[in-house]
Parts: structure tokens; sequence; C-alpha cells
């Protein structure tokens, strides 16, 4: 029976994995874990939490899924549910973490589909422009203070905006277009959720479009005008993205990686390992555990 990867999983970094509730959202300032860690944070994920970061003095370096950017304050970064990451700060880097339950993402995201693309990019960093993340955080930090009439609401109202802003900075630093996403790019988007949700089990375009109530030609249509990639290119690249992750924080043998990822045949799942990633499975393990940071 293959093992799970063991990448470490959280519930807040350092807590044992526990359900999220439906509206979970924690407010906390960065040093409060980063500080005890001496502000090294070893790579690790969270099922269903989000984080968004407000990094207002200090820098350091992002490891995301085997990737390293270095940043200096002040900077905006979302790490979203599933997606490795860690850190290594600046001694007394400043800043806040933000944490919300998947549940209440998808609540708000089901009426922005931008939101839900935005969280199927990865570990992503932005520069921080004026007050108006860290306005929108304070607001919510304060609300989640305390509990009184109206509660749920207003603390739905403000995490909208958290969310919008870091929106609005990932579309500043790309340069994207201000226009509203075209039903296209809205049909991408829950493609790409339905992909982070089933692709260990290698769904056919044919599947997917049908869940998605649309053709497969229209599916296919709309990756590549929108993502400049098939369908099919998209899902192999997400596998791709997973195997990378598994080889590089665990120890499961290719065998076991193979049958994790639904290969039923780890010689065909190597040949596809080595397309993809460009190296040998062993040999990109190997040169993983070279770059690895130090603890």
């Amino acid at each position: 029976m293959a093992r799970s990867p063991e990448i470490d999983t959280f519930f807040l970094y350092g807590e044992p994995p526990r359900p999220a509730g439906e509206r979970f959202a924690h407010l906390e300032f960065l040093e409060v874990r980063s500080r005890p860690a001496d502000w090294k944070i070893q790579p690790h994920s969270h099922a269903d939490l989000h984080h968004v970061f407000e990094i207002s003095s200090g820098g350091g370096v992002i490891h995301a899924d085997g990737a390293q950017m270095e940043f200096a304050a002040p900077q905006a970064i979302l790490a979203p549910a599933g997606a490795v990451h860690g850190f290594h700060w600046v001694a007394e880097t400043t800043g806040r973490i933000l944490t919300f339950s998947e549940a209440f993402f998808r609540l708000i995201a089901g009426r922005e589909p931008a939101l839900a693309q935005m969280a199927g990019e990865g570990v992503w960093a932005a520069p921080l422009h004026g007050a108006r993340l860290g306005d929108a955080m304070t607001a919510l930090g304060r609300e989640l203070s305390w509990n009184t009439a109206g509660h749920d609401m207003m603390a739905e109202a403000q995490l909208s905006i958290v969310l919008v802003e870091a929106l609005r900075l990932r579309a500043e630093a790309e340069r994207a277009s201000h226009a509203a996403p075209g039903p296209q790019a809205v049909l991408v988007a829950r493609y790409r959720q339905l992909v982070e949700a089933h692709f260990r089990a290698h769904p056919s375009v044919e599947w997917c479009a049908g869940e998605l109530g649309v053709s497969p030609g229209r599916l296919r249509l709309a990756c590549r005008r929108v993502a400049g990639a098939s369908p099919v290119r998209i899902l192999q690249s997400r596998l791709a993205l997973e195997a990378q992750r598994v080889m590089r924080y665990s120890d499961m043998s290719i065998g076991e990686v193979a049958h994790y990822l639904g290969f039923s045949d780890p010689a065909y799942f190597s040949r596809f390992f080595t397309r993809e990633c460009g190296a040998p499975p062993r040999r990109f393990r190997a040169e993983a555990a070279m770059t690895a940071p130090a603890e």
C-alpha cells in the first residue's frame, strides 16, 4: 500500500491538522511563530487553509514547490490551500498573517471567479502599494475580536475586501487587463478548480467538459485562448507539479509516488516525469536534496 507524501501538514503552523470551521478566519503577527523558529518556517502545507501575508518591513526568501523567490517589504503574499510553502525571513521582519478556511474562501470566490483563478496560481508575491490591504486586515481583525449583531455578515464583508485588495495588487503587478474576466476565462478558472480536485484520477477532457456543462470543443477552445494550452496540458502540468512536490518533500519510492499520482506503471510515470520536469525522478530528487534550504 502506498504511503501518503510526507510533507508536513498543519492547521496553523506547528499545530496538528484539524477541521477548519466553515467561517474560520484568524489574524496574527508574523513574529508570533517566526521568532521562536529563528525566522525559518520549514516547507509545509495546509489542507484547507489559505494565507494572505502583509509584510510591512524586512523581507526574506519564499520556498514554494522547489522554487525560491527573494522579496523585500512592503509586500503582499498569498499561499493558497494545498500549496507547499516555507520562508526564511530576515530577522525581525514585521507583518501579519491572515488565515482563512477553504469553505469561507469558496463562499466569497463563488461570486468573483477571478479570486478562484488567483488562488489556483500557487504561492505568489506582489509589491504592496498604499494602506488599503493593511486597513482591510485591521478592520477584519477588529471584527474577529468580538461577536455582536451582524458579526458573520461583517466578517464576510471584511474578508471580501481583503481578497479584492489582494486581487488588485496581483493584477497591478502583472500589468493585467482591468476588464472583468470574460466567459472563457471563467470557464478556464472552473476547469482549473476541477483539475485541482481530481487530477490524481487523470480525468478525460470529455468527463471534465460534462462536469462543467460544456462541449469538449468549447473547453479546448477556451483553454487555448485563455491559458495558451490544451486542457490535457493543464492537467499534465498539475500532475507534474504534484510529482515534483512529492519527490522533493517525501521519501516515497518512485513506485509509491507513481501509485499515489494514479499511474499504474512506474516506468510510464518515470518517462512522464522526465519529459515534464527535465530530469529522471532519481536525479531530480538528488539535485533537490543538494539545493534544499538549511535547517
